[in-house]
């Protein structure tokens, strides 16, 4: 059985993120979207390990071949453990190859692991979580970049959020 993981930290996941899990399903006969859970980074989250696991599952559950775990530590440690030999990165520009040859190469030095690159898909291709977040938080539109109860959660977090630093201030 050819399995494969799509490591990330999918805060929040996003469109493009749903197209590469799609596209490595179709490549894979099992396909694990593991969530990093970086306990010194899960301040700057905005939404925690769990609900990100949540509305991965729900972004994934039309493919019957993908599945959403955690993990903490190495993401080699965690293929080891869980018999998967193939990780699945998303390429958005050359800056990303870039660091993600270094890492693929750092990875099959620990572990018996090969790197598959799989390119974004042009309208996906400016992308990413962080600049998902950062739109939405000054009232941009970000409904074509996210699914819809991800976009739902997020307007709440983010009402959350400001109500929060209001009543600091």
């Amino acid at each position: 059985m050819r399995r494969a993981v799509c490591p990330g930290s999918f805060d929040p996941v996003t469109n493009g993120h749903i197209d590469i899990v799609s596209r490595a399903s179709a490549l894979f006969d099992e396909v694990v979207v593991a969530i990093g859970v970086n306990k010194s980074k899960a301040s700057a989250r905005l939404f925690s390990a769990e609900e990100r696991m949540e509305m991965l599952r729900e972004a994934t559950k039309g493919f019957d071949n993908v599945t959403v775990a955690g993990f903490s530590g190495l993401l080699t440690t965690f293929c080891q453990e869980n018999d998967i030999r193939a990780i699945v990165k998303g390429l958005r520009a050359v800056s990303d190859f870039d660091y993600e040859l270094q890492m693929a190469q750092m990875n099959s030095s620990l572990v018996d692991v090969e790197t598959v690159f799989i390119p974004t898909s042009p309208e996906y291709s400016f992308l990413a979580s962080s600049l998902v977040k950062e739109v939405a938080m000054f009232g941009g539109d970000v409904s074509a970049l996210v699914p819809p109860f991800v976009l739902d959660r997020l307007t709440v977090r983010l009402a959350e959020k400001r109500a929060a630093e209001s009543a600091g201030e």
